[in-house]
């Protein structure tokens, strides 16, 4: 069997031992070490590769920016902050139809600026919006559904750990991502917005209403987001204008959420203690997916997969948008039924070259920075699309009164305003581009 062979032999293997319920890190550790074993008989480079691809990973200075968002993520999410991210949005925008829907989404696009993680981001504007959402008389189907897709702001509006692992990969700036991502994601909590709004004019019952709030009382819950303003915008502003690097940056927001977790009286011993576990426990379930997929791709690289994969696109003659078109579409039914790390981890290394040499009319930078974006959005929608959208079972584990087919019904509508989004952002790059121009 030759090497291109085994490449290809390799992805059913994969699959199968992602369907047995294998961990995904494993699943391609298990692939990659087997691959280079068949490939060349020696058990000697399987040695060789323990030692040397788990040193280079490891040691490597760019991925430190990860535990450092993901502890910034930890800290935020126990200062009070998404309470005072819904409260400032439902004073504004409660009393409209739909409006404290609306006002959940705009709170999970404001605490995902500083927390980085759907799952977090869902769960943790769960436990504030979802009490007031019952209150109001909202549906319980449209309530989760409204949560499950405002969670999905939490990896694409910047600081995103799915767009460092991204940038990575591909040798990006991660500055740069991080400003690409910032349009679309507001086009996105926009169009969910939107979404909510043509939702409740169709289906009056599923939503209550709440009477207006004074604008007095309005202006001090404003004043009370001003953290979350400060972080994000000394974060991404910080590491976009140069004052440090990423890791940097990510450190900064690490000890300025934590200060203000402190200074709020929600920074415990037992927090800060219990911050530090889950975040080195997320951070060692990332760097074990990591390290499969270094192995991995080690072995689709001795292969020549990747590169055999993009000289037969190339050769066949099809147009750059009916490629894309075929790589997104892979990534909305596979983002289905894995989670959004694992997916670019192991596709990202046989598109990106495969994207890279087709001509899109833009810099090399700009294609891929806007393919980054493109997939991070439709990995998004993964999130959100039964049968096994992640964040839907979050909210479910949740709010256990609600059955799981409502959610999807309901949800569905989000995921056309994704679809809708997807489209846009394809025919215009422009637009994911436009803070990049100058």
């Amino acid at each position: 069997m030759s090497l291109l062979e085994l490449g290809y032999l390799s992805f059913p293997v994969l699959l199968l031992l992602v369907f047995l319920r294998a961990p995904i890190g494993l699943a391609m550790m298990i692939c990659g070490l087997g691959g280079l074993y068949l490939a060349t008989g020696s058990s000697n480079i399987i040695l060789a590769k323990l030692k040397s691809e788990t040193y280079s990973t490891f040691s490597s200075y760019s991925l430190t920016i990860i535990p450092m968002f993901l502890l910034m993520g930890q800290f935020a999410t126990h200062s009070g902050m998404s309470s005072s991210l819904f409260k400032a949005a439902e004073s504004w925008l409660g009393h409209r139809k739909g409006g404290v829907a609306m006002a959940a989404v705009g709170a999970c696009a404001g605490f995902g600026a500083i927390c980085g993680s759907s799952l977090a981001t869902a769960a943790t504007m769960s436990r504030v919006a979802l009490p007031e959402l019952r209150r109001y008389g909202y549906s319980g189907g449209f309530s989760t559904a409204t949560l499950a897709a405002g969670g999905t702001l939490g990896i694409l509006i910047p600081p995103s750990v799915i767009l460092v692992i991204y940038a990575i990969l591909t040798e990006q700036n991660i500055a740069k991502l991080f400003l690409a991502a910032f349009i679309p994601g507001i086009l996105a909590a926009i169009g969910y917005m939107i979404t909510i709004s043509i939702y409740v004019r169709l289906n009056p019952g599923s939503a209550g209403t709440r009477e207006p709030v004074p604008y007095a009382e309005r202006m001090r819950a404003l004043m009370d987001v001003w953290p979350v303003l400060l972080v994000f915008g000394l974060v991404v502003g910080g590491i976009y204008l140069g004052w440090f690097t990423p890791t940097e940056g990510a450190a900064v927001g690490a000890a300025g959420t934590g200060i203000i977790a402190l200074i709020s009286g929600n920074l415990t011993w037992k927090v800060f203690v219990d911050s530090m576990i889950q975040t080195a426990m997320s951070t060692a379930m990332i760097f074990f997916i990591v390290l499969g997929a270094g192995f991995y791709n080690s072995f689709l690289a001795l292969s020549q997969l990747p590169q055999e994969l993009s000289g037969w696109v190339v050769g066949q003659g099809f147009s750059p948008l009916v490629v894309l078109t075929l790589i997104l579409l892979f990534y909305l039914v596979f983002g289905c039924l894995m989670d959004s790390l694992s997916m670019i981890l192991l596709t990202i290394p046989i598109f990106f070259p495969v994207i890279s040499v087709l001509d899109f009319g833009m810099s090399p930078e700009h294609v891929a920075i806007w393919f980054g974006i493109l997939v991070l959005i439709v990995v998004e929608v993964g999130l959100i699309t039964p049968p096994v959208g992640m964040n839907l079972f979050i909210i479910n584990a949740m709010d256990r009164s609600t059955p799981m087919k409502e959610t999807y019904k309901a949800v569905l509508w989000f995921v056309t305003s994704d679809i809708v989004r997807v489209i846009l952002l394809v025919l215009f790059p422009s637009i994911t581009l436009f803070l990049l121009a100058g």
